[in-house]
């Protein structure tokens, strides 16, 4: 009896036409708002604020009070946009993949010769550098090993592997000529 009497003074339900109109008219503006700050488009703001209502109508959802229908439209309108925001973040990046990313690079038949003529002319060039600097090169390079590993490795100080580093890259480019390797 205490909830019959209770219901019908102070419940919201939404499948009442009447009820569903009070909502209507307290809450849209405020519900436009939270969704419009968030997906910075009216029209979508708006489709989702609709579909909010559409939500709490077919559901025939009934609130003790017309906050509680509001706290729960805002909530509803709220992850809502969010995921429409995020929605839209995610094609944008697939759009700008599918445009940009997935772009093979062809080379041609000229490129891969090119290519192929420098690795050799580096090679060769790196073979007549000293046994000293050769080693530092190879593992600074190849062996993607910082300087103090390449120190430890070798039994050298930091300071004596960047200098043979340095001398090793300067006679290297003596020996290849600078203008005469193509490296893309």
């Amino acid at each position: 009896m205490f909830n019959s009497k209770e219901g019908s003074v102070q419940q919201i339900n939404c499948a009442d036409p009447q009820d569903f109109r009070k909502v209507y008219n307290a809450t849209m503006q405020l519900l436009f708002k939270v969704s419009f700050r968030i997906v910075n488009d009216e029209e979508v703001a708006e489709d989702l604020v609709h579909d909010s209502y559409i939500k709490a109508n077919e559901k025939k959802l009934v609130f003790p009070s017309m906050d509680d229908a509001k706290f729960w439209l805002i909530r509803v309108v709220k992850n809502a946009s969010l995921n429409y925001a995020k929605r839209k973040v995610r094609e944008a990046k697939a759009y700008h993949k599918a445009l940009y990313e997935n772009r093979q690079h062809m080379d041609s038949g000229e490129t891969d010769l090119l290519k192929a003529e420098a690795i050799q002319k580096t090679k060769e060039a790196l073979n007549l550098l000293p046994e000293k600097l050769r080693e530092v090169l190879i593992l600074r390079e190849y062996g993607e090993m910082n300087y103090k590993e390449i120190g430890q490795a070798l039994g050298i100080t930091e300071g004596n592997v960047k200098v043979r580093v340095f001398r090793a890259r300067e006679q290297l480019a003596k020996i290849i000529g600078e203008d005469d390797v193509y490296l893309s």
